[in-house]
C-alpha cells in the first residue's frame, strides 16, 4: 500500500454542503417529485375504528367521479403485517382510490363508506385492563442483588418517570411513485435504506428482490420514521399492479401520524442508592412500553443504565403492554433519550438530597469499564465532556439552592445531562471509478435524511483517492449501487464512511502501481511506497516534479476510466471493546413564576464523537438535535381518544413543535480525536447523540429554578403552577 497522502485533508474541513444549492434552488428531487409518465394518483381510504372487522365498503358514491378510475377493496396478492379484512388500529388503510388527479382521489376516498364490526379495543397505556409483558427476547439484566443494596443504602432517589408519545413530523411527508414493466417494479420513494426497502417490496409482493429497484436521493427529515416500507407504500406498488398504470401515493400530514411509527409512550421507574459521599451502591431501572398487537416494536429505554456509572449492584427490567395502536418505530435517540430522561433526572435528583454539585457526583461514580460486559471502552471521555462544557458554559455560576435566582417574575435555573449512544458498524459495499477526463465518481447505496452525507463521503473520498474535492461526484439512493445499511443508529458514517474510504484506497493504489510498473510513466520503477498523490497529481515523493496526473495515465492507456468495487465489513472489535460516543449537555431556563411557562434561554453541549469529518455539518447536528429536544421535553406529545384509537391532535397546529421563537442561543463543541477501533476512520456518529441529553439537562434546569421535580414529559405549565 501507497504511503499516506501529502495532500491536504479534506476530511476534518468545515465545508459546504456539496448538495446545498440543489435544495436552496428547489431543484432537489424528493419522493413527490418523480416525474413518472402516465402516473396516476391514489388516497387511502382509512379505517375509523381501532379493532374490529370490515363487513362492508361502498364505493358507489366514488365511482361516480369521473376522474377516479379505480376503487382497490381487496389486497390479494399483498402481504400485509395484518389481515386487511380485519382492523388491527385506527387510520389503517381499508381500500385506496385512485384517480387521474390528486384531488379526485382525496374526495373520492372522502365519499367511501365502511361498515365495521366492532371488537373491544384497548389503546390506553395507563388503563386499569392492561397487562404488563415480557418482551421477546428478554431485556432483562441484573448484577449483584440491587434491591438489598437500595434498601441499605444511606441516600436513596426513587421516583417515577414517564414520558408521552412524540411522533415523527419531518418536513416531508411519505409518498410513494410505483411503476411497474412487466413483472419488474421501480418506486421513487421516501425511505432510509434503499436496500431494506428492495427486500421489504419484494416480500410484500411476492416478487423477486432483483426485480425491483427503489430509488430516493433526496429525503426530507425522517428521523426513523422512513426506516421500513409501511404497508400503505406496499398499496401504492399493488394499486399499480392492478390499474397497469404508474400510481403515485401521498400521504396528508394527518394519515402520517396513523400510519408510520413514533416514540412511544413509556413509564419508568428510577432508583439510585449511594453512601453519604455519592458513591453509587445501586440502581434500579424498570420499564414499561406501549407495544401495537400485531407488530411489537419494543423501545429499549433500560440500556444505558447499565454502563453509565460504576454501580456494583444494578437491575433492570423491560415490560411491554400490548394495545390496538398503530406500530411505534425508531425516532431520534431510540432508548437512550427516553431512558436517559429517567436515568440523569435521578442523578439529579440524588446529587440534590446528597448537597452536591451534579458534576462531581458523576465523576465520582466514572467506570474503568462496562460493568454488563466486563470488557473496556474503546474510548470514553465523558469526563472531559463534563470539565470542558462546564467551563464553557458557565457552571460555576450555577446557584445550587433551587429557586434562588430570579430576574422580575421569571425563575432561572441551569441543568445539565450526560448522555450517550452505542456506536453500531455495519459490513457496506462501494465502488470507485477515476475517469480518462480527471472526474472521480464514487458510488454507495446509502440514504441521506439530512446530516449531510452527500458531503461527508465527498470529503472521505476525496482524501482516499488524493484529489480536490470539487472534483468528486458522489452518489446514493438507489438500490442499484453498492448495499449499504440503512441511515439508522448514527451507522452511516462509520459504516459507509469507511467503505468508501476502503474502495477508494484501493484504486488509488492500483493506479499508482499501474503508474510505476508503466514504462511510459514517469514514475516507472519507483516503489509505491514512493509516490504521493496531490490534488489528483501521483508524484515521487524525492522529487515533486517528477509525476503524472491520473488522467494522463488512463488517456496513455487508452483507457477511459479505471474501477474497484469493495465491500468492507467491521472486524470482531465489538466483541472485545463497548464502543460508544458520550455527552454532557447543559441548560439555562426561566420560568415565569406566575405562569409556569418554560423558556429555554442558552444550551451548550460537549461532544466526545470520535473524528470529525465536517464540523459545520456536525454543528448543525447538533443544533438540530438541541431543537429537537426542547420539543421532547417541553412541548410535544400525541393525545388519543381511547374510545376509537383516533389521534385527536394529528396536525400541525395541535401537535406543538419548536418554532423560532422557541430556539435559544444553542452551541456545541465536539472534543478532537478519533476511535480507530470502532473503524478506520475513527468515527463514532452523532446524529443519535445529540439529542438524548436535552431533554434531563432541561429537566434538571426546571428543578433548580423551581424547585419541583417534573418527571413526566412533557413540561407543560400545569405541572408548575
Amino acid at each position: 500500500m501507497t504511503a499516506p497522502l501529502a495532500s491536504p485533508a479534506v476530511a476534518g474541513r468545515a465545508v459546504p454542503r456539496v448538495d446545498g444549492r440543489l435544495k436552496v434552488t428547489g431543484q432537489a428531487r424528493y419522493a413527490a417529485d418523480a416525474d413518472v409518465r402516465d402516473v396516476l394518483f391514489a388516497s387511502i381510504v382509512a379505517a375509523t375504528v381501532a379493532r374490529g372487522a370490515v363487513d362492508a365498503v361502498d364505493t358507489d358514491a366514488a365511482r361516480r367521479i369521473p376522474e377516479v378510475v379505480d376503487v382497490i377493496t381487496d389486497f390479494d396478492g399483498l402481504t400485509l403485517p395484518y389481515d386487511p379484512k380485519q382492523v388491527a388500529a385506527f387510520g389503517q388503510a381499508v381500500a385506496v382510490v385512485v384517480a387521474t388527479t390528486l384531488e379526485a382521489a382525496m374526495h373520492g376516498a372522502s365519499l367511501v363508506s365502511v361498515r365495521y364490526s366492532t371488537q373491544p379495543q384497548l389503546t390506553d397505556i395507563d388503563s386499569r385492563d392492561v397487562t404488563a409483558q415480557t418482551p421477546s427476547p428478554s431485556r432483562d439484566y441484573s448484577r449483584g442483588d440491587a434491591d438489598r443494596a437500595l434498601r441499605n443504602s444511606a441516600v436513596v432517589t426513587d421516583l417515577r418517570y414517564s414520558m408521552e408519545r412524540n411522533n415523527h413530523n419531518p418536513m416531508e411527508i411519505s409518498a410513494t411513485a410505483a411503476r411497474w414493466e412487466g413483472d419488474r417494479l421501480t418506486v421513487w420513494d421516501k425511505v432510509q435504506s434503499v436496500s431494506g426497502a428492495r427486500q421489504q417490496y419484494a416480500d410484500g409482493l411476492g416478487i423477486p428482490p432483483e426485480n425491483v429497484r427503489v430509488i430516493s436521493p433526496f429525503v426530507g427529515g425522517a428521523f426513523g420514521n422512513a426506516g421500513q416500507v409501511w404497508p400503505h407504500q406496499l398499496i401504492a406498488a399493488h394499486a399499480a399492479r392492478r390499474v397497469r398504470r404508474p400510481v403515485k401515493l401521498m400521504l396528508t400530514r394527518r394519515q402520517l401520524y396513523a400510519v408510520t411509527g413514533y416514540r412511544p409512550r413509556n413509564r419508568q421507574r428510577l432508583a439510585i442508592g449511594s453512601d453519604r459521599s455519592g458513591r453509587i451502591a445501586a440502581i434500579v431501572h424498570e420499564g414499561t412500553v406501549e407495544v401495537s398487537r400485531y407488530r411489537p416494536y419494543v423501545e429499549n429505554v433500560s440500556g444505558s443504565a447499565s454502563y453509565m456509572y460504576q454501580a456494583p449492584n444494578m437491575r433492570s427490567a423491560l415490560r411491554t403492554v400490548q394495545l390496538d395502536v398503530n406500530p411505534g418505530n425508531q425516532m431520534r435517540g431510540p432508548g437512550h433519550l427516553s431512558g436517559n430522561f429517567a436515568l440523569e433526572s435521578a442523578m439529579d435528583d440524588l446529587a440534590h438530597r446528597l448537597g452536591m454539585d451534579p458534576i462531581e457526583l458523576r465523576l465520582r461514580n466514572e467506570p474503568t469499564q462496562d460493568q454488563e460486559n466486563g470488557i473496556p471502552f474503546s474510548s470514553r471521555r465523558l469526563t472531559e465532556c463534563l470539565r470542558s462544557g462546564a467551563t464553557a458554559f458557565g457552571w460555576s455560576r450555577r446557584n445550587a439552592v433551587p429557586r434562588s435566582v430570579r430576574e422580575g417574575g421569571q425563575l432561572i435555573g441551569l441543568g445539565m445531562s450526560a448522555a450517550s449512544f452505542v456506536t453500531l458498524v455495519s459490513p457496506c459495499a462501494a465502488s470507485a471509478r477515476i475517469r480518462s477526463d480527471g472526474a472521480v465518481e464514487i458510488f454507495c447505496g446509502a440514504s441521506d435524511i439530512g446530516p449531510g452525507t452527500y458531503t461527508a463521503m465527498s470529503q472521505i473520498g476525496a482524501d482516499a483517492l488524493g484529489v480536490a474535492l470539487h472534483r468528486v461526484r458522489f452518489t446514493l439512493g438507489d438500490s442499484a449501487l453498492p448495499v449499504a445499511p440503512a441511515q439508522t443508529g448514527s451507522r452511516t458514517m462509520a459504516s459507509a464512511g469507511s467503505s468508501i474510504h476502503n474502495a477508494g484506497t484501493m484504486l488509488r493504489d492500483r493506479i499508482v502501481r499501474m503508474a510505476v510498473t508503466d514504462p511510459g510513466s514517469p514514475l516507472h520503477g519507483l516503489a509505491p511506497t514512493e509516490v504521493d498523490v496531490v490534488d489528483g497529481r501521483m508524484r515521487a515523493r524525492s522529487d515533486p516534479a517528477r509525476g503524472e496526473r491520473y488522467e494522463e495515465l488512463l488517456r496513455r492507456r487508452r483507457l477511459d476510466e479505471l474501477s474497484v468495487e469493495q465491500q468492507w465489513s467491521p472486524d470482531a472489535a465489538g466483541e472485545r471493546f463497548s464502543m460508544h460516543a458520550f455527552g454532557a449537555v447543559f441548560a439555562e431556563v426561566a420560568v415565569d413564576e406566575a405562569l409556569g411557562t418554560v423558556r429555554v434561554r442558552r444550551m451548550f453541549a460537549s461532544y466526545d464523537a470520535g473524528r470529525i469529518v465536517n464540523p459545520m455539518l456536525a454543528r448543525s447536528q447538533a443544533i438540530g438535535g438541541m431543537v429537537m429536544g426542547i420539543g421532547a421535553a417541553l412541548l410535544e406529545a400525541t393525545h388519543l381518544d381511547h374510545r376509537d384509537g383516533r389521534i385527536v391532535n394529528a396536525n400541525m397546529s395541535d401537535y406543538l413543535v419548536p418554532i423560532n421563537a422557541d430556539v435559544p442561543e444553542l452551541d456545541a463543541e465536539f472534543l478532537p480525536g478519533e476511535d480507530l477501533i470502532a473503524d478506520p476512520i475513527g468515527v463514532k456518529g452523532i446524529g443519535e447523540l445529540v439529542i438524548v441529553g436535552v431533554p434531563a439537562a432541561i429537566a434538571n434546569a426546571v428543578f433548580n429554578a423551581t424547585g419541583r421535580r417534573v418527571t413526566n414529559l412533557p413540561i407543560t405549565l400545569d405541572k408548575l403552577v
